[in-house]
């Protein structure tokens, strides 16, 4: 496995990062350019339907291509859970047909466990980390599943179990829309699977380093993107630990794609060092710029082309 544990930061005064969401960020419609190629990848294996997960890789992916025609370029990329499979494909890992190949099995997958082994998913709000883990080592059957913010923690377990095991927490309690135990030891069968499947697709070394969510080391090779992304279904999401890595790589412009803004709200979580307090924008906010005819959006650094 290839991957540099030096997070010094880049060359230069500063850098940008692409980020982009998992599925706590809502499920969007596939663009409709995109349904083509879709349904030529997936035919009527699922039933003519496009998975939900799909449906949000395909606007994270398109949402990459169409930054890229603005010149508008990334020095690293992360994603949260789902968006690890855009962040890949936004460095250049596999192109879009891998990506909804690899991304339609592991919605299959997961919901196959969803249906033999039912779970959930709570985000606790202002309460901390330390306290839930706590809390979680007198509850079995629950576990830590993201750590997203200092203020957001995110638990899964067994459906039975669950509602017990956050009562016993304090702080505003929010389920989740899902149906399976995400990021824990019960979605392991999908987990295991969905190694074969991502050792059947050719991957390419990313162009620019990816930030593992399940740790936040810093990735530059093919094997080592791969082996993340076999690893990141049965691991927690460790988004704090993403977040303090692009700090040291003196991101101070991130750009969230893949729609809506879960994770550039999430960040006014952190207190970040006044020298290098990292500006968020969704993409969205991006294009109505744009369309305002504004002018250096991001504070393009010099040595970029115009």
């Amino acid at each position: 496995m290839t991957q540099t544990t030096d997070t010094g930061g880049f060359a230069g005064t500063s850098a940008r990062a692409f980020v982009f969401p998992g599925q706590g960020g809502g499920v969007l419609e596939a663009p409709e350019e995109t349904l083509e190629e879709i349904r030529a990848v997936i035919g009527d294996e699922f039933g003519g339907e496009v998975p939900d997960q799909v449906k949000l890789f395909a606007r994270a992916a398109r949402d990459a291509d169409e930054i890229r025609t603005l010149e508008v370029r990334p020095d690293v990329v992360a994603g949260h859970s789902l968006g690890e499979y855009g962040a890949a494909y936004s460095a250049g890992c596999f192109d879009f047909a891998s990506g909804v190949w690899l991304v339609a099995h592991r919605d299959r997958f997961l919901a196959e466990v969803a249906r033999t082994v039912p779970g959930g998913m709570v985000a606790i709000l202002k309460a901390k980390p330390e306290e839930i883990e706590r809390a979680l080592t007198a509850s079995p059957g629950s576990f830590v599943a993201n750590y997203n913010s200092p203020k957001q923690t995110v638990v899964s377990g067994l459906r039975e179990a669950l509602g017990e095991a956050v009562a016993k927490i304090k702080g505003r309690k929010v389920p989740l829309n899902v149906s399976f135990a995400a990021h824990s030891p019960y979605v392991a069968a999908a987990a295991e699977k969905m190694r074969a499947a991502l050792d059947q697709v050719e991957f390419s070394a990313p162009k620019v380093p990816v930030v593992s969510a399940i740790d936040g080391s810093v990735l530059t090779g093919a094997e080592a993107v791969r082996e993340a992304l076999k690893g990141q279904m049965v691991a927690p999401v460790r988004w704090v630990k993403v977040v303090e890595t692009l700090v040291r790589l003196r991101v101070e412009e991130w750009i969230e794609l893949g729609g809506g803004g879960v994770l550039t709200r999430m960040l006014r979580d952190f207190e970040l060092p006044s020298i290098n307090s990292i500006r968020g924008v969704t993409f969205e906010e991006l294009r109505q710029r744009l369309a305002g005819g504004a002018q250096n959006l991001l504070g393009r650094r010099e040595d970029e082309p115009s």
